[in-house]
């Protein structure tokens, strides 16, 4: 075992962050998970001392555990930067006017709410999601074409009342999401973002290592769209079912696995693979739905008053952490790329009773 003059280096990436004595780290490894928790993901990162299970569906993030977190927030805000991202921090809480204005505030619409009785009889609810809130702020501050495109995002947590959370922290009730939305002129310069967007969606999957296991797929757009593309994650720990071209990159999901799809795609049914995946990231074409529904339109070149086309870009930190340790770990435990890891170097002093080693080991750590 490493004593108590043993150090995790600080890492080597966008964050500055102090070193580490183990000895003063208050979480230990354990043997076992607990029996209830059958995700595989939740159980290496409980017994590594990275989170803590609150209840089903419900994990804090631990000093290890925040870290690689924060490292993987930070990977994301540094793509959401280079493609003109704004950052804000939205509210958690929501008022239902709004919701109703979209008619999303109604629990058959929206199945997953957590809402509350306030003690003046109003109603609140905590976000899902953030299409309602941004694009009514939006409206006070975009009013000319002068004042488009405008690409704005955040990390928020989110809380969801999901049926099922079996998944470990791939699928919480209370969650930490970026969710980026566009905001722009016309459809045509709306799509030339989508594909930047997708494109900075690769670069994340690649920079914490499961580029070569997360596939650009076609999905359904649900309400908002005919279609929407997923991005998902190879794993047999996934929820979803996607088939798969092998060779050219890109899957269809299950929901959305249709003739017509195929036809549009180029695709035969017979050179598609099923496979299990994770999602790890979405991106839909909302159209003018809630620019509409909340006045978030704008004057254009000729005068003409029309609705801001709008897109909603997310990526779930956590799951995307839960999906590192599926498709990396081994039979040893979790392999963290260097870039998210929570320290790039393990200081140990060895031999132990050594005091000139330890003198060299205390200076190196103080480096």
């Amino acid at each position: 075992m490493a004593r108590a003059a043993d150090c995790f280096a600080k890492r080597v990436s966008g964050l500055t962050m102090r070193p580490m004595r183990q000895s003063q780290l208050f979480t230990k490894t354990r043997r076992d998970a607990p029996k209830d928790e059958v995700a595989k993901n939740a159980q290496l990162l409980i017994r590594g001392g990275f989170i803590h299970k609150e209840m089903a569906g419900v994990y804090s993030f631990l000093p290890l555990g925040l870290r690689v977190l924060n490292n993987i927030v930070q990977v994301i805000r540094e793509e959401m930067n280079a493609i003109g991202g704004q950052e804000v921090a939205l509210t958690a809480l929501q008022s239902p006017e709004p919701w109703t204005k979209t008619g999303r505030w109604r629990d058959d619409v929206i199945d997953v709410w957590f809402k509350t009785k306030l003690k003046n009889g109003g109603e609140l609810g905590l976000a899902t999601t953030h299409e309602e809130p941004l694009s009514a702020v939006m409206a006070e501050y975009i009013h000319s074409y002068k004042d488009l495109p405008k690409y704005v995002y955040q990390f928020q947590t989110k809380f969801r009342n999901e049926l099922r959370a079996k998944s470990g922290i791939i699928r919480a009730r209370e969650f930490l999401m970026k969710d980026l939305y566009s905001f722009n002129r016309d459809e045509k310069e709306f799509r030339a973002f989508y594909e930047t967007c997708a494109a900075a969606y690769k670069k994340i999957f690649e920079r914490v290592w499961i580029g070569e296991k997360t596939v650009r797929t076609f999905a359904s757009g649900g309400v908002f769209s005919k279609y929407s593309d997923e991005f998902q994650c190879i794993s047999p720990a996934g929820e979803d079912t996607v088939y798969m071209h092998e060779e050219k990159g890109i899957a269809v999901n299950k929901e959305a696995y249709t003739d017509e799809v195929l036809a549009d795609l180029g695709l035969d049914a017979d050179e598609l693979a099923e496979k299990r995946a994770i999602e790890v990231g979405n991106i839909f074409p909302l159209g003018t739905r809630f620019s509409e529904a909340l006045g978030l339109r704008f004057k254009d070149e000729t005068g003409q008053t029309a609705p801001v086309v709008m897109g909603s870009y997310g990526i779930g930190p956590g799951r995307v952490m839960g999906a590192v340790v599926e498709v990396l770990s081994d039979e040893k435990g979790s392999v963290w790329p260097r870039e998210i890891s929570p320290f790039a170097v393990h200081l140990v002093a060895l031999p132990g009773g050594n005091a000139e080693v330890a003198r060299e080991a205390d200076r190196l750590y103080e480096l």
